[in-house]
């Protein structure tokens, strides 16, 4: 059975594949195995993966909004658009989660130029310029130009000290980060160049996805339970994790959700940070 990816490849069914990326959702053995079967009953020659993934979504749902959540997780980035400024403020999360101090939306003056930095973070007195690269389409991919670009910004910027945190200090490492994924040329060109990537799954084992899991530092806007309306509005209010609003559930009402709505939310939002 042939089946079209995002890309437009055409490639075989992979059942195992399918299979990992539902035991990521949190569903157990007896409902994954559920899913694939009703999945490949549903199949057809030239099916897309957008399809197969929407009949995925729909059973986990069905069974729990936050199997749901989680799975949605990839899509609920591509949320934190269209410009990626929430996707800035929800990398800087991440890595305040791992004990570095960070700071968003800087203007800071270059050797020659001034430079807009989308993330300042410190830890153990080092400092990182964090660049973020937002594709708002699943397809697009950062070639070997952003990397290069990267670096001549960063290199005029390191030649000076600039006041970020707590004194002046020295940009000493670069991050470069997406939402989907590096071209092989970019992600040798930074290899070799010394700058250090995050992708939805790079590094291996440590990637976007990896980090979120590991924190439980999921985006608000992978809750099912919420339009996406309400999902812009808790982000403007600075509500960007979903234990945010476990923590201060009020926001749900200043948003204008009611009691009922309220409890199915708060429902979902526990099931997916395993609070109960």
């Amino acid at each position: 059975m042939k089946v079209i990816k995002h890309s437009g490849h055409v490639v075989p069914f992979d059942r195992q594949k399918l299979k990992r990326s539902l035991q990521k959702s949190g569903a157990s053995p007896e409902l994954i195995e559920q899913t694939l079967q009703s999945i490949e009953n549903q199949l057809y020659e030239g099916i897309s993966t957008k399809e197969i993934y929407k009949l995925a979504f729909a059973i986990l749902k069905k069974a729990s909004n936050g199997h749901a959540a989680r799975y949605n997780l990839r899509h609920a980035l591509q949320l934190l658009g269209p410009d990626g400024f929430f996707f800035e403020k929800f990398i800087s999360r991440l890595y305040q989660a791992e004990g570095y101090d960070a700071k968003t939306n800087l203007t800071l003056q270059g050797k020659c130029v001034t430079h807009e930095v989308d993330i300042a973070l410190k830890k153990n007195n080092t400092v990182w310029m964090a660049e973020c690269k937002f594709h708002s389409s699943r397809e697009s991919a950062s070639d070997v130009k952003v990397p290069m670009y990267i670096l001549s910004r960063f290199n005029d910027l390191k030649a000076l000290q600039h006041t970020i945190f707590s004194g002046r200090e020295t940009f000493a490492c670069c991050l470069l980060v997406t939402n989907n994924r590096f071209t092989k040329d970019a992600e040798t060109f930074a290899l070799c160049s010394g700058i250090s990537l995050l992708s939805w799954d790079f590094p291996k084992d440590n990637g976007i996805k990896n980090k979120i899991d590991k924190g439980m530092l999921y985006p608000i806007t992978c809750l099912t339970t919420l339009s996406l309306v309400e999902k812009e509005k808790l982000l403007i209010l600075n509500l960007l994790l979903v234990k945010d609003i476990v923590t201060d559930s009020k926001s749900l009402s200043k948003i204008g959700l009611s009691e009922n709505r309220i409890r199915n939310v708060l429902k979902e939002a526990s099931q997916i940070c395993n609070f109960i």
